[in-house]
């Protein structure tokens, strides 16, 4: 994180006092003076500031999506409370979630936190839509969502181009009206997700859809992006629209020209994001050791 100063006795007849006492009384009296200014300096040159930690983790709480061997149910659980309670995060975007593990975090957390949790779905060839549960026999719905330490409102779902075949994933934003902020999570499709015409490329159509949901200064949006930062190296780089990244910034953006950051996926790849239009104090890419994703923590600056 970056981070977050003469002494005179009274009485008309003045009495000789040795040398070495006045020395001391006007030290003590110095130190005093000084210590009261220390003590007061903070407050006054954090007046009116306020920060928020906000966090985006892909649980692969989806065990059948090659989610085997990377935790159980109560270790992602207990890894999205430290997140809040360890790491000092107080918005908490989530994919690959189960609707039970939100209720269980949130239960967790006590009563001033708030949920919302959007699930995947499933389009046939016939055309039908079905929930995605989280395992075999469970009836849990999986998905994505969000845990805030704040009310949410006006929760809206952001429409978006999605397969016509196969998994839909979205995106979901909502207000957290004590910092004026719009937060927004996403989880965007990965190549050859349409099965009806996998060389469609969807990404490029949601990431315009997250952008244009989330315009201008007091926003911080991100999640699962399934794509790589834009750059030479990355051959689909024109996917990308021109506010990430320009008129805003990544967590783990080191300059305006910069367009990289750390891994945040077990193949080395970056695939997990955060954006915002205020000033950043501060991003942290952690592996919690429970996904084959990690998790990062961006730290803003709200007022």
């Amino acid at each position: 994180m970056l981070p977050t100063s003469p002494v005179r006795l009274p009485g008309r007849r003045r009495r000789r006092v040795p040398a070495v006492v006045g020395l001391v009384a006007a030290l003590l009296a110095g130190v005093v003076v000084l210590a009261a200014v220390q003590t007061a300096e903070p407050t006054r040159s954090h007046a009116g500031s306020r920060a928020l930690t906000v966090a985006t983790w892909n649980m692969c709480g989806v065990e059948r999506w090659h989610c085997e061997g990377t935790g159980g149910r109560s270790a992602k659980r207990g890894a999205v409370v430290d997140l809040a309670r360890g790491r000092g995060a107080r918005v908490v975007l989530l994919q690959e979630v189960c609707a039970s593990d939100v209720s269980a975090v949130r239960t967790r957390l006590g009563r001033s936190w708030h949920s919302v949790f959007r699930s995947y779905s499933w389009r046939s060839k016939a055309g039908r839509t079905s929930t995605v549960r989280c395992g075999s026999g469970s009836r849990a719905a999986a998905g994505f969502g969000m845990l805030s330490a704040y009310p949410l409102s006006h929760v809206r779902t952001v429409a978006s181009r999605q397969p016509t075949v196969g998994l839909r994933r979205g995106i979901v934003c909502a207000s957290v009206a004590a910092h004026r902020l719009t937060v927004c999570n996403a989880h965007l499709s990965r190549p050859g997700d349409d099965l009806a015409h996998p060389q469609w490329e969807l990404r490029d159509d949601q990431l315009k859809a997250l952008a244009g949901a989330a315009r201008g200064r007091r926003v911080v949006y991100g999640g699962d992006l399934n794509v790589d930062p834009p750059g030479a190296r990355n051959p689909v780089a024109w996917v990308w629209p021109a506010a990430p990244y320009g008129s805003q910034r990544e967590c783990d953006q080191q300059s305006a020209s910069a367009r990289s950051g750390r891994a945040t996926h077990r193949t080395g790849h970056k695939l997990d994001y955060l954006f915002t239009g205020l000033p950043r104090a501060g991003c942290t890419v952690r592996d919690t050791g429970d996904s084959d994703h990690y998790a990062v923590l961006l730290r803003v600056r709200t007022g």
